[in-house]
Formats: C-alpha cells, sequence, structure tokens
C-alpha cells in the first residue's frame, strides 16, 4: 500500500526535525532482521539514549537536504534505518549501539554510514567511531591514569617497609 502524501510530509517533518536535535546520526541497513531482533534492536537502543527510526530512503534524504549537512550523502543499499542522539547525550552512542548489536546479532543490522560533526561520513568512518569507549569508560581510564603513579608508591613504600 502506498504512503499517502500527507503522510510522507509528516515522515519528513520528523526526520528533519530529529536532524535538527541530533549530535551524530549512524544509517542502519538492516536484513533478515526477525520482529523479536527488530524489538531487541529498539530496546537497547533506547536504553543508550538513542532513537531509532525506520522510513524509506528517499524520505530519508529528501530530510536531510532540507538539513544541509556538509559532504555528499553516502550511498544507502537496500533497507535503511536512522538512529540518532539528542545533543545532550554521547556523540558516540548510535555508531557504538547500532555497531554492537551487529556483532551481536551476527550481521543483521550495519552501520553503512552516518552524519558526525556536521559532515557526512561513510561506514568506514563510523566504525572508527563506533569503537571509541563511552564517555563513561573514558572517565574510568582517566581516573585510572591519574591514579597510578600513587598506587605505585604506595606499593614501593610497602615493599621498602617489608625490607626493614
Amino acid at each position: 500500500m502506498a504512503i499517502t502524501k500527507d503522510k510522507k510530509r509528516d515522515i519528513v517533518a520528523k526526520l528533519t526535525d530529529a536532524f535538527k536535535e541530533a549530535s551524530s546520526v549512524a544509517f542502519v541497513s538492516f536484513s533478515k532482521l526477525t520482529v523479536k531482533d527488530a524489538s531487541r534492536v529498539r530496546k537497547e537502543l533506547a536504553e543508550a539514549g538513542v532513537r531509532y527510526y525506520v522510513a524509506k530512503k528517499t524520505l530519508i534524504r529528501l530530510a536531510l537536504r532540507q538539513r544541509g549537512y556538509e559532504g555528499e550523502v553516502p550511498e544507502l543499499p537496500g533497507e535503511v534505518a536512522v538512529a540518532w542522539t539528542t545533543v545532550e547525550a554521547d556523540t558516540t552512542a548510535p555508531a557504538r549501539g547500532v555497531y554492537d548489536l551487529g556483532k551481536k546479532l551476527k550481521g543483521a543490522i550495519a552501520l553503512i554510514g552516518g552524519v558526525f560533526e556536521g559532515a557526512f561520513a561513510d561506514a568506514a568512518k563510523m566504525t572508527e567511531i563506533a569503537i571509541i569507549p563511552s564517555l563513561e569508560a573514558l572517565r574510568g581510564m582517566f581516573a585510572n591514569i591519574i591514579n597510578s603513579p600513587r598506587a605505585r608508591f604506595a606499593i614501593a613504600l610497602s615493599e621498602v617497609a617489608k625490607t626493614k
């Protein structure tokens, strides 16, 4: 059944609003995705603060053109969905969430591109962004680095105390 023009306008308006509030956007290719897996994708992305929406490619391209990102829209083969986060959220979350779910679901979904820092990015760049640890993990790593010299100093003092 064909989508009416009013419904198409609503979808483009929704996507345009989403892209205006988005800090980053990931384009998701999905195939052979069961209903159970699709529900899992939506649930896990929502828990990470990522919104997920499936739309026709022509409507996605139209909304992207209206937003006016830099560069060329990457190729969008097959069935496509869009995942995005708001400005307040972690900007790497959409790419990381889709990448992790793609590994869990054995390739049923995959990153095919996206928008990062106001410019289009291909699948390779979005994959690089996806492997960046979350903000909380980076903070933990930083705290560990800051604490490491103190811990080593305490161990050294302990060893000196044992010998005397």
